[in-house]
């Protein structure tokens, strides 16, 4: 990849920073601003339109989802429709089918949903369902599932996505992760055939193999992507993990083809990698980054070459030439306050 679009959501600034990665350099191009607290967004490349998670605040007494398009030559954002979610901001948003259905969950409010899309509007729900704390939503490659991770039951709810974008539990409905694990989010391989999940307590990449025809998951096993050498306890629910230095686990991405897994871990602000196997297992690596401080967000590039990561307590994102287990520091540029969410375009 020598020329593509990085986006970086800053949720201190109520902003999108747009950057543009020429070769092993970053350069900001642009910051759309008045999107209040957003901290989440999901980018339809075929039509470049951004759909953005806010919360209330700049004139609107609700969260919402502001569908945005891209200006892939100057990198800004212009607003083009919003939809208002009175039940509660949104923690996850996924497109499915080509970028007619949008998906989204809500952590703090406890519920997610199905909508049809059309020309950037966003319709009202098709389907609704509740579990606490969801934190991630993702369909299958070919559209025909959809997984919702709830950190808050240690579980993934499973469905079938209906041409009408109506969501049918499969059977079972749902998955258990570990007790205690807190699973936060989750990726699909190309193949279809595994499902892995970081959980944020434990800081394991979870691998469940999945029946490519009826979408069902199995837990098979996990590998951990948290430094050892560092003294951290097993997190818990409502406990703060910097003041008690426990285990917080963020964001995975898929690199290498899908022979390897990145995960970003809080509290010491690690990145580090699981290798996965032929067969789908995972083997933690044991090599760990340094990055920037809080890592929630990051992102890998299309072709595995780069990694892009944000720190919530910082101000710059970290470009990375990635190789193997290893990551070499190319440049930081300042993005702004509690960037969280990155993704390539």
């Amino acid at each position: 990849m020598t020329d593509s679009l990085v986006l970086v959501a800053n949720a201190g600034d109520d902003s999108i920073s747009t950057f543009r990665l020429v070769g092993d350099s970053l350069e900001r191009l642009a910051v759309t601003g008045d999107l209040a607290g957003t901290s989440t967004f999901v980018v339809d490349t075929e039509r470049d339109l951004v759909y953005a998670g806010v919360k209330e605040g700049g004139g609107h007494a609700s969260a919402g989802i502001v569908t945005l398009r891209l200006d892939r030559a100057s990198g800004a954002l212009s607003a083009i429709a919003r939809h208002d979610l009175p039940d509660g901001s949104l923690s996850y948003l996924a497109l499915a089918r080509g970028g007619t259905v949008l998906l989204g969950v809500s952590y703090g409010g406890g519920y997610g949903f199905s909508a049809l899309v059309e020309d950037g509007v966003v319709g009202e729900p098709v389907s609704r369902f509740e579990y606490p704390n969801l934190h991630a939503v993702l369909p299958s490659n070919d559209g025909r599932f959809v997984y919702a991770v709830s950190l808050g039951a240690d579980l993934i709810a499973q469905y079938a996505l209906g041409d009408d974008a109506a969501l049918t539990p499969l059977d079972p409905p749902t998955v258990d992760a570990p007790a205690g694990s807190g699973p936060r989010h989750l990726v699909l391989n190309a193949a279809g055939d595994a499902v892995y999940v970081l959980t944020e307590f434990t800081a394991q990449v979870l691998h469940y193999a999945r029946d490519v025809e009826t979408g069902v998951l199995e837990l098979r096993e996990g590998a951990d992507v948290f430094d050892p050498s560092e003294g951290l306890s097993v997190s818990r629910f409502g406990a703060d993990p910097r003041d008690e230095h426990l285990i917080w686990g963020a964001d995975l991405h898929l690199a290498d083809g899908g022979r390897r897994i990145w995960a970003s871990e809080r509290t010491v602000s690690t990145l580090s990698s699981v290798a996965v196997a032929t067969d789908g297992s995972v083997t933690a690596s044991g090599s760990f980054v340094p990055t920037e401080p809080q890592p929630r967000g990051f992102a890998v590039s299309p072709d595995g070459r780069h990694v892009v990561v944000a720190g919530e307590l910082s101000t710059t994102v970290s470009l990375y030439a990635a190789d193997g287990d290893q990551l070499r520091l190319l440049q930081q540029v300042e993005t702004g306050r509690k960037a969280n969410w990155v993704r390539f375009v």
